[in-house]
């Protein structure tokens, strides 16, 4: 506990400047200890920050801890921390939904079918609470009565745009999630949307890109995803519509084109519908070369095996079998305890 009380301080202190906090954690290699020298001469009460979050319900898990999703460890420039309101993080399958704030009512159409077809296959949806398509994204979830995430460029008490006060409470009402990386009372700058689009797809087994013109946060959404080792799906649309000018060039640069929302649960390899319950055999034929060869070590291995020992035997870097090891997961086929994974 001493520990996030600490880093929740850090954050406060350098207002969310993740250079500043790399640099601590560099410098101390440990929050209270960075805390107690770097605040010393601060105004700041730390415990009294942290009995605000208690009052407020937000909870926080730092990057190194069990409640940190898993998914999000090995990203690049991954948060030290993350903040949330609701339901707690787990790791559970979910896919991204981004596009653009000006989206056209064709384009809000596809993004809540999308949100609503992957909720009722037990699919959590993460988008960023947007105008548009974030918001068109939520609200089909929501209708579907799933799981959704949106993630916030500033803390969890600055809810932006104020148009979506609604939408924020009926996530949480419904067992949703709200979630940032930035400190309670930190507000949504500019830069710190860019930065809430590496969560997004840091979160998501891939992303679904929905109307994405020119210069799009989309796009930069998908960059991420990629840099992340992550899906990207999108859906095409009008070529003389500007709001497909950037969906189209993802397209050509080798993104895979998508016109349904099971199409995206095929290529990532969920199961659909009733096929979804975990007592249903899968044929192992549909998974990747790399989830079938983690299958085989674990299987020779004979006992519950690390992640590290994997990488030996399978060659695979480190970020590739997080993501497959999290896909066998979900889908029921491995199990993990304490670090050590064995088939289920």
């Amino acid at each position: 506990m001493k520990e996030k009380i600490a880093y929740n301080a850090l954050n406060v202190f350098y207002k969310g400047d993740y250079s500043k906090l790399q640099k601590a954690r560099k410098d101390f290699g440990d929050w209270a200890v960075a805390w107690d020298d770097l605040g010393k001469d601060s105004a700041i009460v730390a415990d009294a920050l942290w009995e605000t979050l208690v009052k407020e319900g937000i909870s926080l898990a730092l990057c190194e801890e069990v409640g940190f999703p898993k998914i999000l460890k090995e990203i690049p420039w991954a948060p030290f921390g993350l903040y949330w309101r609701g339901k707690s993080i787990e790791d559970l399958p979910a896919v991204g939904i981004v596009g653009t704030r000006r989206a056209t009512l064709n384009g809000r159409a596809i993004a809540k079918k999308f949100g609503e077809e992957l909720a009722i296959n037990g699919v959590a949806v993460i988008s960023g609470l947007a105008l548009g398509i974030d918001s068109a994204a939520h609200e089909g979830v929501l209708l579907a009565k799933g799981r959704t995430i949106a993630v916030l460029a500033g803390g969890l008490d600055y809810i932006y745009p104020k148009q979506n006060t609604l939408l924020f409470k009926k996530i949480l009402e419904s067992g949703g999630t709200i979630v940032s990386e930035y400190a309670f009372g930190a507000p949504a700058y500019s830069s710190r949307f860019l930065e809430r689009n590496r969560i997004i797809s840091g979160l998501s087994l891939g992303i679904v890109v929905i109307e994405a013109p020119e210069a799009s946060g989309a796009l930069a959404t998908a960059k991420f995803a990629l840099d992340q080792n992550r899906e990207v799906f999108v859906v095409p649309g009008n070529i003389n519509q500007p709001n497909y000018s950037g969906s189209h060039g993802l397209i050509k640069a080798g993104a895979c084109l998508v016109t349904s929302a099971k199409e995206v649960l095929g290529n990532l390899n969920l199961r659909i519908g009733a096929e979804s319950s975990p007592n249903q055999p899968l044929n192992l034929e549909s998974l990747d070369d790399n989830q079938r060869a983690i299958i085989n070590v674990i299987r020779l291995a004979g006992e519950p095996i690390r992640i590290d020992k994997i990488q030996d035997l399978t060659k695979m870097e480190i970020p590739v079998i997080n993501r497959a090891v999290s896909l066998l997961e979900i889908q029921g086929i491995i199990k993990g305890s304490g670090g050590n994974y064995q088939l289920s």
